[in-house]
């Protein structure tokens, strides 16, 4: 136990994984636990949070499972007093739920760009929407959104809804951040790029490369001056330092967890 976290109870949102691996809120679940907050693990589907609190256990960290659709204003007021009712408050909220959908404004229907707005944006919002009065009288708090290198540059697939959602994500942070910076109220985003999560697997191999996954990780690691990929767990450990008051006097920004992705020209 690291202990960075002590004292903090936090909500990790989409901390379940779509297959076996460190998908980003499974592992900052688990980082946030191991480093001694309290941590309601929130997902859609409950079978994989059975898992995430299986990983945390064995180091020795608590983590309590809750059910939400985090796209639900009403679930998600519930997901927020479920923390203070199970663990008396509430200090640290990731909104780490997305996903992405193949397609540019001619390709994607108009039911899968509001979906998309929904997945990626609205749920962001409605976390800040209900935390912040929690957060607001306990006298301060710290909310880590999750975006994409998508919402910063074009990433190899057209995927207008992400993109958009994502860095919609980005100047949501902002905005909120000095809105509530009088609140001590701090509020930043981690920008993953293209990390090599479970849902490269299950998911995005088949949007791109018609199931072929060793090819989409080639082209993604053609991509990374570092030379290797990263994982969810890369993504947890900037959560962690927003999330600390070692990022006490940090708000209103950006890190981007990328390999130097996006600071390449070509």
């Amino acid at each position: 136990m690291g202990g960075r976290l002590d004292g903090k109870i936090a909500i990790v949102t989409g901390a379940g994984s779509v297959g076996d691996g460190w998908g980003n809120g499974r592992a900052t679940a688990y980082v946030f636990a191991r480093e001694g907050a309290q941590v309601l693990a929130v997902d859609r589907d409950p079978e994989p949070l059975g898992a995430t609190l299986e990983l945390i256990a064995e180091e020795g960290g608590i983590a309590q499972e809750h059910t939400c659709d985090v796209t639900d204003s009403d679930q998600v007021a519930g997901m927020v007093r479920a923390a203070v009712d199970t663990f008396g408050g509430l200090d640290v909220l990731v909104n780490n739920v997305g996903g992405s959908k193949h397609g540019g404004p001619t390709e994607l229907d108009e039911e899968g760009w509001r979906a998309q707005l929904e997945l990626n944006l609205t749920s962001a919002y409605l976390g800040c929407r209900h935390a912040i009065p929690v957060m607001r009288e306990r006298g301060s708090g710290s909310i880590v959104n999750v975006a994409s290198t998508s919402g910063l540059r074009f990433t190899g697939s057209p995927q207008v809804a992400y993109a958009s959602s994502k860095a919609a994500v980005i100047q949501l942070s902002k905005v909120t951040a000095v809105e509530h910076a009088p609140d001590r109220i701090r509020v930043n985003t981690v920008v993953p790029g293209q990390l090599h999560t479970p849902m490269v697997e299950t998911r995005l191999a088949g949007q791109r490369t018609g199931g072929n996954v060793d090819e989409l990780l080639a082209q993604r690691l053609s991509r990374i001056p570092l030379g290797f990929m990263g994982d969810g767990l890369d993504t947890a450990h900037a959560a962690l330092f927003l999330a600390s008051d070692e990022a006490r006097f940090v708000t209103g920004t950006e890190i981007v967890v990328d390999g130097g992705m996006t600071a390449r020209c070509d």
